[in-house]
């Protein structure tokens, strides 16, 4: 088990180097059937900082002592986007839900101490995909950079009998090799929250009530039935569209974790840490109960490691003005 897993490590690496060669080769030969709409070449990532330790599953964490609010002052904001489409289509078939430039409130003061200061941050437009990327979307993607696939597809079933569940056993390397593939790249950990909960500081991405089975898939045991193919919970999308950001999986993001990054986080389009350990995940997963599926709950994974409680989705800049 040891030999297969450093194997799998080593092909992974492997696999993105392949991916930084081939990967608008790979987008001409191999693109979907669906028509894209125009798409930027995504952004650079930036770099990552410290990690906070895992939290355990089975009982809700206590709130946290309460720090007063961050008085970020002004914010400067850059030139407002002109009319955007609210849907739009990536390369890979994905439909992308329009998240519109401006301020919104990020952390939360009845959360855990990295949730905390509440500060307002502004962020340019930008895409979000509507789900998450499923099996069969990945499965392309696989096919397409002729690579290993992730753990999860060892039966040679689950890209085509669950095709339309959302991929895990996805370190965070590959999510990102993905999203490059699409033309695309990982959402930053600001841009997440603000897909998950809008303008007005809601809990959850369908408001402030608590979740309930029409809301999202939580608090079930874990295995690989109890995943839920995407877009089946339309009562919890977000106030954008964008759907299951509340359970199911865990998604990655782009940013490295630091646990203190609040106090002193940018109020323009804030981006994680330069280096760091560990990368930010948001969500929740099917196993979770309602306290890790609120919009603000952070935590965090070894970039490198394989998990069966964790996904992603693709985020895409919106094309800068002449």
């Amino acid at each position: 088990m040891m030999q297969s897993r450093n194997m799998i490590q080593a092909m992974t690496f492997g696999l993105l180097s392949v991916l930084w060669i081939t990967c608008d080769l790979a987008l001409a030969n191999d693109a979907p059937p669906a028509k894209p709409d125009p798409v930027p070449v995504p952004a650079q990532v930036p770099a990552p900082a410290q990690p906070k330790p895992h939290v355990s599953e089975s009982e809700p964490k206590p709130a946290a002592k309460t720090h007063p609010p961050s008085t970020v002052g002004a914010i400067s904001k850059p030139v407002a986007s002109p009319q955007l489409p609210a849907e739009i289509t990536g390369k890979d078939g994905v439909p992308m839900m329009l998240v519109p430039a401006g301020e919104f409130t990020m952390g939360s003061d009845k959360g855990d101490d990295d949730e905390q200061p509440i500060h307002r941050a502004f962020l340019d437009s930008f895409y979000m995909d509507k789900f998450e990327v499923t099996n069969g979307r990945f499965a392309k993607f696989v096919e397409a950079i002729q690579s290993e696939p992730p753990w999860g597809f060892a039966d040679k079933e689950t890209p085509v009998v669950h095709s339309d569940r959302p991929v895990r056993w996805v370190n965070w390397m590959e999510a990102m090799g993905y999203c490059l593939w699409a033309g695309k790249r990982l959402p930053t950990e600001a841009e997440w929250e603000k897909a998950a909960r809008g303008v007005d500081g809601r809990i959850y991405p369908w408001g402030s009530d608590a979740p309930t089975p029409a809301h999202a898939v939580f608090g079930l045991k874990e295995g690989a039935d109890t995943v839920s193919p995407i877009g089946n919970r339309d009562k919890g999308k977000s106030p954008y569209g964008v759907h299951d950001l509340a359970g199911n999986l865990y998604e990655w993001v782009t940013d490295w974790y630091d646990e203190e990054f609040y106090k002193k986080n940018p109020a323009i389009n804030p981006r994680g840490p330069v280096e760091g350990t560990a990368k930010v995940q948001r969500g929740g997963s099917y196993i979770n109960n309602p306290y890790r599926l609120r919009s603000s709950f952070r935590t965090k994974g070894d970039p490198t490691e394989h998990d069966p409680n964790v996904g992603f989705r693709c985020a895409l800049d919106v094309p800068k003005l002449p």
